[in-house]
């Protein structure tokens, strides 16, 4: 996927998980962010940040958040952005061969996945994660407790029963991960309803991604460890 305009900007703070506070050209801008995480450990004051122009010209934030530098390691932010490049990826084929629907927002049960797919008699949902926590070199998800995934999780593993495949895959929003883990210390019920899945069947994939201020693109898989 591709960004347009993508201007530098210095960030100085965040008052709340919708807005930032930045420098841009010696100006202070109120932008948009485009993920309501945490994200301590990437908006650190005086950390450069990416903005592209805001899409309604309405909105008082012109701007909106998209990437940040985390001390020379290029960090999409961008909440939205794993759906669409993991629909580019699968759509080339590298996900299920010869792909005949991909249809995004799918309800199933008490579930809305990210995507139900079809190719020949063989049909699936697949939940896409955004990953943007990292230490070391070490991927970790989720940053933040979420009740919400867990129930996904469940609902995959209970797609398998009625002959549906179903996968979760996380797409790290930067490259160069030796690995991914679940976060176990954040969200322990998430690690475990990770495992029980994939011991049921639920395919679990991560891949890294190739950034630049202005593109991501889904990159190599990297190394699952449950």
């Amino acid at each position: 996927m591709n960004y347009s305009q993508v201007i530098p900007a210095r960030f100085l703070a965040r008052p709340n998980r919708f807005v930032a506070q930045v420098e841009v050209d010696g100006s202070l801008e109120t932008v948009h962010v485009k993920n309501t995480g945490r994200c301590r450990e990437l908006l650190v004051p005086g950390c450069t940040v990416y903005l592209t122009p805001g899409d309604n010209p309405k909105r008082k934030t012109p701007y909106d958040l998209i990437a940040v530098d985390k001390g020379g390691l290029l960090v999409n932010m961008d909440a939205q952005a794993p759906n669409q490049v993991f629909a580019e990826w699968a759509k080339a084929g590298h996900f299920v061969p010869d792909l005949t629907l991909l249809r995004p927002e799918t309800t199933w049960s008490h579930s809305r996945f990210d995507f139900y797919w079809e190719t020949g008699a063989r049909r699936g949902f697949v939940e896409v994660k955004g990953c943007t926590l990292e230490e070391h070199g070490h991927c970790r998800f989720p940053d933040a407790p979420t009740t919400r995934g867990v129930r996904h999780l469940q609902e995959l593993t209970a797609c398998l029963t009625q002959g549906y495949e179903a996968a979760v895959c996380f797409v790290i929003q930067m490259e160069g991960m030796q690995d991914f883990t679940p976060n176990d210390a954040t969200h322990p019920e998430f690690g475990a309803a990770l495992r029980q899945a994939h011991q049921a069947g639920v395919q679990v994939l991560a891949h890294g991604c190739h950034v630049t201020p202005d593109t991501l693109t889904m990159g190599e898989p990297v190394p699952v460890l449950l």
